[in-house]
């Protein structure tokens, strides 16, 4: 029979699995010889299978105004144990790093007035909250949940490429990519030593907890969700489903007495930690947007007042800013003095005249992103832009350089991915998500993995067309000291595998203004308090 391999192009990208002249890389060696004795055909069939499942749990995504079951690559994406190992600690830095630069951005400062970055990167950025100025997290912890993107280079080397650390999403695609792909290939699984994903909801759960406000001996941890309209709906009731915790909506929130209370059929309840997947803007009509349907008023007043936790904390949004990634590292040297693990990709800051003059002249080069941008939304790749669609960017350049960076096209590392021709070669990247609990930042076993289908596409969000593979990192978990993470998190919580796990799109900015409208036209607003 034909060889799977046979047709492979070598391209400019570094691939992961095979090595233009050595052939398969050594984590992928059972992958690869597992593929080869299967067809094309026997490889579609199990592709098709995956497609039928995800359509028949409703793992779907809008697609130019179609319905489609999300794409899950036959093909899953390896990370050998000991690049792992190095991954993993540098993901961890890089959270307690934008942890303590949180903490000093919403107390003394004291990076500014070190001169370590300008006080005007601060006070600029869109996500700066002077609302949650003074708010002190009940152990420290304002990033519990975080998404740090990360790329290999054309030298395989991992770098960062942004980090999420509001409401970052996508975890469900982690678990069902898991849970789809060990139905799919079982022999490999029993093949290989292959690091689980499913402990997910039981750390993430422990984190919550650990968060609670003092005093609070057994807290009551809610998900608050925008609504079933919002893309990422069915993540929020996974999650909330796997830690055994109540999903609630705005409207079934309430505060009185300084305090955040649940209605139930039973009466109120006190809420003590709120999971929220519901944007700052939206978050409290009272400190935010008056017009807001999705949030409860008075929420900030509590958080202020220590009677609940908010997760993660509100102003997060500040670190997510792609000018502040440039200066991160400094940071991680600053707050830990430590060197940067994994370092960031190289980037301009615009606002910089001289980098303004240099990047204008090589627009046509450069990959251009908005400060505050996500999705891939607002990006512009210079060699792949038109005269005019770079001459309108030189303009709002000049009006705004504040507003944008600008980084070298990175090509990144490919995977072999199956498409209508076959397996050929396609740009991957990597999401591990990460949880701290106060005392440890715990980080997931290898993460979400997104790839871009159409061929030499380098934006791999579903928006434009990509998909993503299951992730498998190799080899047994370095050991690592007991903390809170690893007790029990009561009888409530439900296994991975009982959950029907679906999230529309991961990649999504969350779509909150829409979700507003939406519930404005079938609702009058929702529950005032």
């Amino acid at each position: 029979m034909a060889d799977l391999f046979d047709a492979y192009p070598s391209g400019a990208a570094w691939d992961e699995m095979i090595d233009a002249v050595d052939g398969p890389r050594p984590s992928y060696r059972h992958v690869h010889a597992a593929l080869a004795q299967q067809t094309t055909a026997d490889l579609r069939t199990r592709a098709d299978a995956l497609a039928r499942s995800y359509l028949a749990q409703g793992v779907t995504f809008d697609f130019a105004g179609e319905e489609r079951p999300f794409p899950l690559d036959v093909v899953p994406r390896v990370i050998a144990g000991h690049e792992w190992d190095h991954v993993a600690p540098g993901v961890a830095q890089r959270v307690r790093a934008l942890e303590a630069f949180l903490a000093d951005v919403y107390g003394p400062q004291k990076a500014v007035a070190d001169g370590v970055v300008p006080r005007g990167l601060i006070v600029s950025s869109t996500h700066f909250h002077r609302a949650a100025r003074g708010i002190q997290p009940p152990n420290g912890v304002r990033v519990h949940v975080s998404g740090i993107d990360l790329v290999r280079d054309a030298a395989g080397e991992f770098r960062v490429l942004e980090d999420n650390v509001r409401v970052p999403s996508g975890v469900s695609y982690v678990l069902s990519n898991r849970r789809a792909m060990a139905q799919t290939f079982p022999e490999l699984f029993a093949t290989l030593r292959i690091r689980p994903v499913q402990d997910y909801p039981r750390r993430l759960l422990a984190a919550l907890t650990a968060a609670a406000p003092a005093g609070v001996d057994d807290p009551t941890v809610v998900v608050l969700t925008p609504g079933v309209y919002n893309s990422a709906y069915f993540e929020h009731a996974l999650l909330a489903r796997t830690m055994g915790v109540e999903l609630v909506e705005g409207r079934d929130l309430f505060c009185a007495g300084g305090r955040v209370w649940m209605r139930t059929t039973q009466g109120r309840r006190r809420v003590d930690v709120i999971y929220r997947r519901v944007d700052d803007d939206y978050l409290d009509p009272v400190a935010f947007r008056s017009d807001s349907a999705l949030g409860s008023p008075g929420i900030m007043t509590c958080a202020r007042a220590g009677n609940v936790t908010i997760a993660n904390a509100v102003g997060n949004g500040v670190a997510d800013d792609k000018l502040v990634y440039t200066y991160v590292p400094d940071l991680i040297r600053y707050y830990l003095g430590e060197e940067p693990v994994i370092p960031n990709v190289d980037t301009w800051r615009l606002e910089e005249p001289d980098a303004l003059a240099e990047v204008l002249d090589r627009l046509d080069e450069l990959v251009v992103k908005p400060v505050d941008g996500s999705g891939g939304k607002g990006l512009v790749v210079g060699p792949a832009a038109s005269r005019a669609e770079l001459a309108e960017l030189r303009d709002r350049l000049r009006a705004d350089p504040r507003g944008w960076i600008a980084q070298p096209v990175v090509q990144l590392s490919t995977v072999p991915t199956l498409v209508e021709d076959g397996l050929r070669p396609r740009h991957v990247d990597l999401r591990p998500f990460a949880v701290n609990d106060g005392d440890q930042v715990w980080v997931l076993p290898g993460g979400l993995t997104r790839v871009a289908l159409p061929e030499g596409q380098l934006v791999v969000n579903s928006s434009q067309g990509g998909g993503s593979k299951d992730t498998w990192v190799l080899g047994a978990s370095t050991p690592h000291r007991a903390t809170r993470s690893d007790a029990p998190v009561g009888p409530r919580a439900v296994p991975v595998d009982q959950a029907v796990p679906i999230d529309a799109n991961p990649n999504d900015a969350a779509p909150q203004a829409e979700q507003q409208q939406q519930m404005a036209a079938t609702d009058d607003g929702g529950a005032r308090c």
